[in-house]
């Protein structure tokens, strides 16, 4: 799925083919955000306004560099966790091993959002320290990075809860809920606080 086009990944997205859906596109934009962090790594790095952050930069950049491969790998993990569960749909319900099938398969397909979601809060972390110490011709690409996985997360959210609802380990799929809710909100929170605060340094 990575390789494929720009347009040929949109087209799909748009066509009644259920993958790539809301779990690719929210890795996809994932990534995207990851790029432009990395790219004010980029655009720091060895400035001298800025070497005394050199050190730093270059961690943050090599890390990007490997949560953005992972996030488009999460494309891919994404359909792969759908398809099992696409096939128990249309599969006989009354057979004896059903519904332990559907409880793995629902897990894996949570596990798939998770992932991205885990991705973005980091994303969320990295953006705050490069809106202080990042270049400050750059200082909009970090917002723009920090509302696409402001974005992200609600997105990864969503396609957790539509699993959960469905399992029968109503414990595990409460816990996984709450866990993912409570930083939902504090990194929300934590977004919208960065970009306000980028947009201020930009109108003054």
């Amino acid at each position: 799925m990575e390789d494929k086009s720009l347009k040929q990944f949109s087209d799909l997205t748009a066509s009644k083919d259920p993958t790539p859906g809301g779990g690719g596109v929210t890795a996809y934009v994932g990534s995207l955000a990851a790029c432009l962090s990395e790219m004010v790594c980029n655009l720091t790095f060895g400035k001298k306004n800025y070497m005394k952050y050199s050190f730093e930069i270059n961690e943050i950049r090599k890390e990007l560099g490997i949560i953005r491969n992972n996030l488009l790998d999460c494309i891919k993990k994404d359909e792969e966790a759908f398809l099992p569960l696409s096939e128990l749909y249309r599969s006989d319900k009354n057979a004896p091993d059903y519904q332990e099938k559907m409880e793995e398969a629902l897990r894996n397909a949570a596990n798939s959002p998770l992932l991205i979601f885990r991705y973005c809060l980091r994303i969320i972390e990295i953006d705050e320290r490069l809106a202080v110490i990042g270049s400050k011709i750059s200082v909009s690409d970090a917002g723009t990075s920090v509302m696409l996985v402001h974005g992200c997360l609600y997105a990864a959210y969503i396609n957790i809860l539509v699993n959960t609802r469905l399992m029968k380990d109503r414990e595990y799929a409460e816990n996984l809920n709450k866990e993912t809710m409570k930083q939902l909100d504090e990194y929300s929170i934590k977004a919208l606080d960065i970009y306000d605060d980028i947009c201020e340094r930009l109108t003054n």
